[in-house]
């Protein structure tokens, strides 16, 4: 599915995503906009803690047309403010980007799993307690999340598809990583340095290697 209004400079973003989907209720400005997200509970799933970034995502919508200037107005003596609504185009490409975010499944390479895969720079012990502070701070989000799971009679659970999802995710992750701190404890998963030697030269002789221009 390739829109007519998309272009090779209108990658995705979820940023960009959310301020489209905020507009699309109606028209509002920067302050506003960060506001709205916030209310939603949109800054859950989308980094919204700078309003730089927010500017920055309106200016990128602005010149790729997505969005435009409605009014500038200077309410009271407060600083001016200028309006931006959601353009036909804006409203398609939100769409588009919708359609590829929900079908899309590409590594989209976040942190955690690269710290992961090099766990054995640190000792066991530190390993535990990193991952045990980890699995603190999500019981807490869990936490934090069961109160909007299902709905309720003020909102629709429509509008909290994220929060479940979120707590889904979450709650995998916790079970892992209390199985794997078990593990730790255990000493189930364990090494030293001197393991971690003796297993890197078995591996390289396994493989074959040979020293770069031998081949």
């Amino acid at each position: 599915m390739t829109s007519k209004f998309m272009t090779m400079s209108s990658k995705r973003s979820t940023l960009g995503l959310t301020v489209l989907g905020t507009l699309a209720g109606e028209p509002m400005h920067a302050y506003r906009i960060q506001k709205t997200i916030k209310e939603h509970g949109k800054d859950r799933v989308v980094n919204v803690r700078q309003r730089a970034s927010i500017y920055q995502a309106i200016e990128r919508l602005l010149r790729l047309g997505l969005i435009e200037v409605q009014a500038t107005a200077r309410p009271d003596s407060r600083p001016e403010r200028t309006v931006y609504a959601i353009t036909d185009a804006g409203m398609e490409t939100a769409r588009e980007w919708i359609h590829e975010m929900l079908i899309a499944t590409e590594n989209e390479f976040p942190e955690f799993p690269v710290g992961v895969s090099f766990i054995m720079a640190l000792t066991p012990a530190e390993a535990k307690r990193d991952l045990q502070a980890r699995a603190d701070a999500i019981a807490i989000q869990i936490n934090e999340i069961a109160p909007w799971l299902g709905g309720s009679d003020d909102v629709p659970r429509l509008y909290v598809l994220e929060e479940e999802y979120r707590h889904a995710v979450l709650s995998a992750e916790l079970k892992w990583l209390r199985t794997v701190i078990s593990d730790l404890e255990s000493g189930r998963i364990t090494w030293t340095w001197e393991w971690l030697q003796e297993n890197y030269a078995a591996f390289k002789h396994k493989q074959g290697d040979t020293e770069d221009g031998d081949l």
